[in-house]
């Protein structure tokens, strides 16, 4: 009896998870007869037919402008962000660079380039990578 009450909820387990299982996409219905009692042959699978790339997205403001290329050069005076340690320059979030030259109130030349995939814990600015600045 007691082997019963382990192979019971075993089967009951396989059960449910082979219920489970299956294919990724919607059923499709297997092939059908005709009503002239004939099989119907089902055709191999064929690959869909390839379509060409969507253009990219436009942002509702207007075009979609390709990121920069090289280094890029902002001048402005920096302000100090909502959170503490954040530093902005002319809309952009300052990261890195030498934090004695980056300071709230300094009028500087950064150079760096944008990195808007860049996760912060600012809540505002797009990310700039600092590679140098220099007070003006």
């Amino acid at each position: 009896m007691r082997t019963f009450r382990l192979v019971v909820p075993a089967l009951v387990v396989c059960a449910a998870l082979s219920a489970c299982g299956g294919t990724d996409g919607p059923a499709t219905p297997g092939p059908s007869s005709t009503t002239s009692g004939q099989p119907t042959s089902s055709a191999p699978n064929t690959p869909a037919p390839a379509t060409t790339p969507s253009p990219p997205l436009k942002s509702p403001g207007g075009p979609t402008v390709p990121p920069p290329v090289g280094a890029t050069e902002l001048t402005g005076t920096i302000t100090a962000g909502v959170e503490p340690n954040c530093l902005l320059l002319d809309g952009y979030l300052l990261v890195g660079g030498p934090r004695d030259v980056l300071v709230p109130g300094a009028r500087v030349t950064v150079t760096g380039r944008v990195e808007k995939g860049t996760m912060t814990t600012c809540q505002q600015g797009t990310p700039f990578v600092v590679e140098a600045a220099n007070r003006r």
